[in-house]
């Protein structure tokens, strides 16, 4: 009589996460569900918010070793699972690369398609990489054929935007006080690791100042009377921007933009340029958005307002133009007109406008409303997940609903079509 064997347990090879502590408490919840996990470390950075010493393996080679050390770990530890946050990162880019080669499940992380409220979780790539891209609506609407859950609103209240820049403060303390043991570590960005820090923590300070500044300015643009346009700015440094965008740097778009409004927008109409919530001054985009208006003769209709909330915003906007930033589905959700310039998921025929940009200036097509309805039950039925990665309470509702999705067979789109996908619950609080 044949005894049958258990099935031997998934291992689980944790890259860069998100700062702070999510990638630890989910390790933590997979190895109660019976997997082996690892984790590679780059810096002290990652290994300050890693609890379990065993499991932790510091990298302290060269970026051009990378590739062999990585196949020789999962070879000897029996990986069958990489888990990642963001895939174009170069040590990422290649943990991509040997994934697919192998036959091993990736699972990638990011943040929300619908941000701040909610999380991405796909396996094989995100944003200009994920299966999204290659869908259309028609599609998206057949899977959701079997569901009628009506879609969850966001909460009224903002996200974990502190916690976000207090963990980046702390990630890049660490990594500039505590890196002795990494001494070929460089980091992603352009900047060093110094000058990442004293962003952050310039940032953190002056909070207060820019909430006051960002309040006046978007009080003054709301008590005009003039119709304005949106355009909806992106970390230069962000990987969407650098990986799946036509432009180089953040001014190249503002020049095509402020050149499109001048000839094409009513002269009566203003443009308001809206910095991401998390800039920190690293390129000095209102002294080039200054110098763009004078060369167009357009000064006195041009505004910039520093970071916050879009929706004030947004609610008397004529359109709103964009590279691929997350903060477009905001604007599709209301039916206001949007141009996009890079690859962005939400990027559809029937949602985003092919008109030139100064016929978008001058009278932009509207989205399709009930096309878009769709569209965002689609991503919150199946890759959007409730929670956050920064808060512990975001963090907590998270793993509710993410481990068991980590876990599972199939990816979230294929689970969704299978009618295998688990109800989501209306997210309240991740503050």
């Amino acid at each position: 009589m044949m005894i049958e064997q258990p099935p031997a347990p998934r291992v689980f090879l944790f890259l860069q996460g998100p700062h702070g502590p999510f990638f630890d408490g989910l390790a933590r919840m997979l190895r109660r569900a019976g997997a082996r996990v690892l984790r590679v470390g780059f810096n002290a950075g990652d290994r300050a918010f890693w609890t379990d010493g065993p499991s932790y393996i510091p990298y302290r080679g060269a970026a051009g070793d990378w590739p062999a050390a990585l196949a020789a770990l999962l070879d000897g530890r029996g990986v069958t699972d990489i888990v990642l946050y963001g895939d174009t990162r170069p040590i990422h880019a290649e943990a991509v690369r040997t994934a697919r080669a192998r036959g091993l499940t990736l699972h990638v992380f990011e943040e929300g398609y619908m941000r701040p409220y909610w999380v991405t979780y796909e396996r094989g790539g995100a944003n200009g990489h994920s299966r999204l891209m290659q869908m259309s609506i028609a599609e998206m609407q057949a899977a959701l054929a079997g569901s009628h859950i009506e879609a969850p609103l966001p909460p009224a209240h903002w996200g974990d935007m502190r916690q976000h820049i207090f963990y980046g403060a702390l990630y890049h303390g660490f990594v500039m006080f505590g890196n002795r043991g990494y001494g070929n570590f460089r980091p992603h960005r352009a900047l060093t690791v110094r000058q990442e820090f004293r962003l952050y923590l310039r940032r953190l300070l002056r909070m207060p100042a820019h909430a006051a500044e960002r309040r006046i300015a978007t009080r003054r643009i709301r008590s005009g009377a003039f119709p304005y346009h949106l355009a909806l700015l992106q970390l230069e440094h962000d990987s969407s921007f650098r990986v799946h965008s036509p432009f180089a740097t953040m001014t190249e778009f503002l020049a095509e933009v402020i050149a499109g409004f001048a000839e094409g927008a009513p002269r009566h109409h203003h443009l308001v340029v809206k910095a991401h919530p998390l800039e920190d001054g690293r390129t000095p985009l209102r002294r080039d958005l200054r110098r763009l208006a004078r060369a167009h003769r357009i000064e006195g209709r041009v505004h910039y307002v520093r970071g916050g909330k879009l929706a004030e915003l947004l609610n008397d906007a004529r359109s709103a133009v964009t590279v691929n930033s997350t903060a477009g589905q905001q604007v599709l959700w209301r039916g206001i007109p949007l141009k996009v310039f890079g690859q962005a998921v939400y990027a559809k025929p029937e949602l985003v406008s092919e008109q030139p940009l100064r016929d978008f200036f001058r009278s932009a097509e509207r989205p399709d409303s009930r096309a878009y309805r769709e569209f965002r039950r689609y991503l919150l039925e199946s890759s959007q997940v409730p929670g956050g990665f920064y808060s512990a309470r975001g963090r907590r509702h998270l793993l509710r609903h993410v481990v068991d999705m980590v876990l599972a067979a199939e990816d979230p789109y294929d689970a969704l079509s299978s009618g295998t996908a688990p109800p989501r619950q209306q997210l309240r609080l991740v503050g």
